[in-house]
């Protein structure tokens, strides 16, 4: 069983202040046999600087991501500060690894060797749960990190989430202990006693006048929908933009599309787009879309993001209640178009669980880019999803 416990400050600027609250929470917390720290942070967080204040005390290894906003269990939502879960076991394993030289040519092989890497550290050990935070190079989409552990065999379930920043796409980061970059993939690889839950919730209330079929497409670049090119259907349906870096203006309105699953079934995704090509009319997204696939328009609003958030918790509870009594641990990611379409109502993906949690529940999670989480049952695969909130029970 993992045992947890979730810490945070809201002071940003000064590490040993900062530190000094983490360690007074963390008090009388019983470190067991294997610990981990997973920690969120406000982009301007001197993670340098706090990361030798918190080695003077923890040993352990700690995995941090930047992030727009958090969600804690006795906060709810906050926008800007620190937390950090705390995971400790005597019958699980984890071990934390970070992937090194990753490029959108040259993923594959650095996630293999990561990851085989943290296999051997856990002795052989069935591999239960992959937690990824991920970076990622200029150019590729978050599909890239899941699909290269399935082409290197890993069948295994993974959960997670790209870094954010405040839209500015480049200031994200993540980090393992000392090293901190931007490129890079963060993995911990959790074996023993653990069955993790895990629950998926998109939040699409109707789709806009727009439908397409995708004729001309690579990984995450859109050139040709129908007979014309991606930015052509735009304007043609009053959607376009002259602008280049369009992640704030479309975060509202993400595209659907179909995933095809293991078994030839399909499975409906979400994509934002992030960039137009004023000059060959194509448009980036932060996850791939398939050639031959159709393309649609979903509409984001705070009402539905509401009422989705709160059904997720109330099937996790219900499941909590009955089959998941010795699960101490929720981990959630939810997306950056969520927080936007929440606007000054930000504090309500936070308050559909505060004060519900089970007395010994320990909650973290923080908005993302984009998410990691299986979909399917028997015939389940890992997929990359925007504009969704996951949650995980471990």
């Amino acid at each position: 069983m993992i045992n947890s416990r979730v810490l945070f400050t809201e002071e940003i600027d000064d590490p040993e202040i900062a530190s000094e609250e983490l360690f007074s929470q963390a008090e009388g917390f019983e470190f067991q046999d294997s610990t981990v720290a997973i920690l969120f942070m406000d982009v301007e967080t001197v993670y340098a600087e706090l990361y030798e204040q918190l080695r003077t005390k923890w040993d352990f290894p700690i995995v941090a991501a930047t992030a727009i906003g958090m969600l804690t269990d006795h906060l709810g939502y906050s926008r800007t500060g620190i937390s950090v879960m705390l995971l400790t076991s005597s019958d699980c394993k984890f071990a934390a690894g970070m992937t090194e030289g990753v490029t959108c040519d040259n993923y594959i092989e650095p996630i293999k060797k990561t990851y085989e890497d943290l296999e051997k550290q856990l002795g052989g050990e069935e591999v239960k749960i992959a937690l990824l935070f991920s970076g990622r190079p200029d150019g590729m989409c978050g599909d890239d990190i899941v699909n290269a552990l399935d082409k290197v065999g890993k069948k295994v379930k993974v959960f997670g989430a790209l870094a954010s920043d405040m839209f500015s796409f480049a200031d994200f980061r993540v980090a393992l202990n000392d090293r901190i970059v931007m490129n890079e993939q963060v993995f911990i690889l959790v074996s023993g006693n653990v069955d993790p839950k895990i629950l998926r919730v998109m939040s699409i209330s109707g789709k806009a006048n727009f439908s397409y079929e995708v004729t001309k497409s690579s990984a995450n670049l859109v050139y040709r929908l129908g007979n014309g090119t991606f930015l052509e259907a735009l304007k043609n349906s009053g959607l376009g933009s002259d602008n280049e870096l369009v992640a704030g203006e479309y975060i509202q309105t993400p595209f659907i599309t179909k995933l095809k699953m293991p078994d030839g079934s399909e499975v409906e995704a979400l994509r934002n787009l992030a960039r137009l090509d004023q000059k060959d009319g194509s448009g980036m997204f932060l996850g791939a879309i398939a050639e031959g696939t159709s393309l649609e328009i979903g509409l984001l609003n705070r009402d539905d993001v509401k009422s989705s958030v709160k059904q997720a918790f109330d099937e996790i509870l219900a499941w909590l209640d009955k089959e998941g009594k010795d699960c101490k641990t929720i981990l959630c990611c939810s997306c950056s178009a969520r927080f936007l379409a929440l606007g000054n109502n930000g504090i309500v993906e936070g308050e559909s669980y505060k004060d519900r949690l089970p007395e010994g529940i320990s909650l973290m999670g923080l908005y993302s880019y984009g998410e990691f989480s299986p979909v399917g049952d028997e015939e389940w695969c890992n997929v990359f999803h925007n504009s969704t909130f996951t949650i995980l029970c471990i």
